[in-house]
């Protein structure tokens, strides 16, 4: 009996496409929406040669095209974070044709869910490209490479950039003004990307939106030795407690932008020096500190001090209505739920994510089916655990920085333009971290204003609220006008 040896059949490209109408006032717009499948290779060296140019990954990506358009139209590539999140928040929440309905809050209600048509949808002004990195939603490593590739800073721009090349030349729109937009880890690439993009593809954008910035990671993580995020996270948890009325009512009174500039004035002043100094601190002004502390944030003085004046954020989710019973978001803080008792340090779950994943999943599972055509029941990964595992390498006892990378790329080329928006909730990347970011990038003077940054009243996805939507659309139509 001879035994027969079975080559894995090459893998190949798939794309579907169909044509919809969508209306906006007394605006119609004719739109091609596809989906599919981009196959990116890579030249395999041996001995310093090239031996070929073998398939890595399939990419899978879904885009608008507004039909009977002007040729060279804009194009925005979007992207979202994670690492290990799909594009489906962008796409189905923000700006795509079609969205998640929810309250205007952003609460999406009880299931089954439902699509309406977008009037903030960006294909007003430019067509639509989401990506979904390698290891999320369709986007696969090729059967005999290995699994997590791409798994790690550098490689996941360089497959990303790849992506963008490519697909710019088969679909002809080398000659369009060429956006990136970028979510949460999505703006860790995009900052770098802007960079990446002028040197190894001479491909220069027009502009770069970073959405919940998280460029500097010493922001935003609570590691020991590290006192800056309790600085960048203060004026956010002010926020949070002036939102569930957990302030005094002088301090309720303020309306939460001049509450927030107090706390801010607060963290980066007194109490900045008060962590600095650390058991330096005379415990006269560490008494004082707490107590100005514990009127900003709604939390016990005593508490603060027990915390050594450091309240990470997960214990902030969980202390602030401990006694109400109820946790705040973490992704968006205007939102509380419940855990199972009130004596826990943490949070068991984010009840602001808990209120979007099922109903974005029935929205991208009906947008790709049932709208698209698209074939198939794989699995979506709407948001794979990839951040677990993730490799820094490069990083290693350091923590990753790409806003160096975004001041290269806006020394480069003086033109590039950037927009950042921040929600004045996010409790995962909040907006102060940000500012450090930016008041950090040591950028000439005339290129300051190349840069434009905009706070809304609500969470890490801001366009889930009504009102910040409808306004976060209009500044970035006019982002992509000027």
């Amino acid at each position: 009996m001879t035994e027969t040896s079975t080559q894995p059949p090459a893998p190949t490209e798939s794309r579907v496409e169909r044509e919809h109408s969508l209306q906006i006032g007394a605006q119609t717009l004719r739109y091609r929406a596809s989906a599919g499948t981009l196959l990116l290779r890579e030249p395999e060296l041996k001995d310093g040669t090239v031996q070929g140019e073998p398939v890595k990954a399939e990419v899978f990506y879904t885009a608008y095209t507004l039909l009977d358009a002007p040729p060279n139209r804009p194009i925005l590539f979007s992207l979202n974070g994670g690492p290990g999140s799909s594009s489906v928040w962008l796409h189905l929440g923000l700006l795509g044709p079609q969205r998640v309905h929810s309250d205007e809050m952003g609460d999406c209600g009880p299931p089954p869910y439902a699509l309406v048509d977008n009037e903030d949808s960006l294909l007003t002004h430019a067509d639509l490209v989401f990506i979904d990195p390698v290891g999320t939603g369709f986007s696969r490593m090729v059967e005999g490479q290995k699994a997590t590739e791409y798994h790690e800073v550098q490689r996941d721009l360089d497959a990303i950039a790849d992506f963008m090349r490519r697909y710019l030349t088969r679909e002809g729109r080398w000659g369009s003004p060429k956006y990136l937009l970028g979510e949460s880890y999505g703006s860790t690439r995009a900052a770098a990307l802007a960079r990446q993009l002028q040197e190894k593809c001479e491909l220069m954008l027009n502009g770069v939106v970073l959405v919940s910035p998280a460029m500097d990671f010493q922001t935003f993580c609570f590691d020991r030795g590290n006192d800056l995020p309790y600085i960048c996270f203060l004026p956010t948890y002010a926020a949070t407690a002036w939102y569930h009325q957990a302030l005094a009512p002088a301090l309720q009174a303020l309306g939460v932008e001049a509450l927030i500039e107090r706390a801010r004035a607060f963290a980066l002043g007194p109490y900045a020096s008060a962590l600095l100094q650390g058991d330096r601190l005379d415990p006269a002004q560490a008494q004082q500190i707490a107590a100005q502390a514990a009127e900003l944030t709604g939390l016990d003085a005593d508490y603060l001090l027990r915390c050594h004046l450091r309240v990470d954020d997960e214990r902030f989710f969980k202390q602030l209505l401990r006694q109400h019973g109820r946790v705040v978001g973490r992704l968006d803080s205007r939102f509380s739920g419940h855990d199972r008792d009130d004596v826990g340090e943490k949070a068991e779950g984010d009840p602001s994510y808990t209120n979007l994943a099922g109903a974005y999943r029935v929205g991208l599972e009906r947008t790709l089916h049932e709208r698209l055509g698209w074939m198939g029941d794989s699995p979506y990964h709407l948001l794979a655990p990839l951040y677990k595992s993730w490799s820094y390498k490069g990083y290693e006892n350091k923590y990753l920085h790409t806003g160096e990378l975004l001041r290269q790329a806006l020394h480069h080329q003086p033109s590039l333009r950037v927009y950042v928006a921040c929600g004045q909730f996010d409790l995962a990347t909040p907006p102060d971290a940000a500012l450090h970011s930016l008041a950090h990038m040591a950028l000439r003077p005339h290129l300051k204003g190349q840069i434009r940054m905009a706070q809304f009243p609500a969470g890490h996805m801001m366009y889930v609220h009504a009102a910040s939507r409808r306004r976060l659309s209009n500044d970035l139509r006019a982002f992509i006008s000027d």
